[in-house]
């Protein structure tokens, strides 16, 4: 009778144990570990607003010639001074409302509008921009050794009169240095038009650009000393600067000459002194 009453008692405690476990909660299943691949996103899931991808000015144009995408460390004047142009010319092109507001990976005109450029970034038929200025009442001496290269009949003359303390190199030295002593002057090699006077450009100093017509541009860095401002023309051999050594380790003229913005060797167009 003992036993009997004793079996009822734990089938009732199994029961019990039976009926509670099917009313407990459902366990979570266990998290699964994604190794090797990257976790997929339902496709009823959206990015939010915030984290959109934003399309820069210009980026339709991107990779086209007569157009640059802008490079973290690009300032306007570098920019302009390395396509040939004047940083006004760039602001009109492209509707710019600060010509110190520019973004990196956006796309500006570099080439004047309308004009025919190359692939590899020529302009071959430029249309617009600064006119050339106009032929000096005097004409220049002629040099006792004619250039090298077609400098377009301007005739560059040596921009100061010290020897040369570097020569060209693209990769590193885009001009001719010229040594000097501070205040010795700077002069125009050829007649043109002042397109910048400043130190805006990292590695120049005191810095002055001419505009010779369509295809020349040169350069004038390191003055203590700048005689002449933006949009005034200039004649061949006039004193535009003084020499100086602003970011600079020494007292130097760093000169340049630019074809189509690129930097060429300044000795191949230069006559003999």
């Amino acid at each position: 009778m003992m036993f009997r009453e004793f079996s009822r008692f734990w089938l009732a405690v199994l029961a019990l144990m039976l009926v509670a476990g099917c009313t407990s909660s459902p366990r979570a299943p266990a998290p699964v570990e994604t190794r090797g691949t990257s976790p997929k996103v339902s496709a009823s899931a959206s990015v939010p607003a915030a984290e959109a991808v934003r399309v820069m000015p210009g980026a339709e144009n991107a990779g086209k010639p007569g157009y640059h995408t802008v490079q973290r460390g690009d300032t306007l004047t570098r920019i302009a001074l390395d396509h040939g142009q004047t940083w006004r010319d760039l602001v009109s092109w492209n509707n710019l409302d600060n010509a110190n507001l520019i973004e990196v990976g956006q796309v500006l005109r570099v080439a004047p509008p309308g004009a025919k450029v190359e692939a590899s970034g020529v302009v071959v038929q430029p249309i617009g921009g600064t006119a050339p200025v106009a032929t000096p009442a005097k004409p220049a001496p002629a040099p006792t050794t004619a250039p090298s290269a077609n400098d377009d009949g301007l005739g560059f003359a040596w921009p100061a009169s010290g020897s040369v303390i570097a020569g060209f190199d693209e990769a590193k030295n885009k001009g001719l240095d010229i040594a000097g002593n501070a205040g010795d002057p700077v002069l125009a090699a050829a007649d043109g038009q002042v397109v910048y006077a400043g130190a805006g450009l990292r590695g120049y100093g005191n810095l002055i650009i001419l505009k010779h017509n369509n295809t020349f541009l040169t350069a004038y860095a390191h003055n203590q000393a700048l005689l002449v401002k933006e949009d005034q023309k200039v004649r061949k051999g006039q004193k535009i600067a003084e020499m100086g050594k602003t970011d600079a380790d020494r007292v130097k003229l760093h000169f340049e000459i630019r074809r189509q913005g690129k930097p060429v060797d300044p000795a191949k167009y230069l006559s003999a002194r």
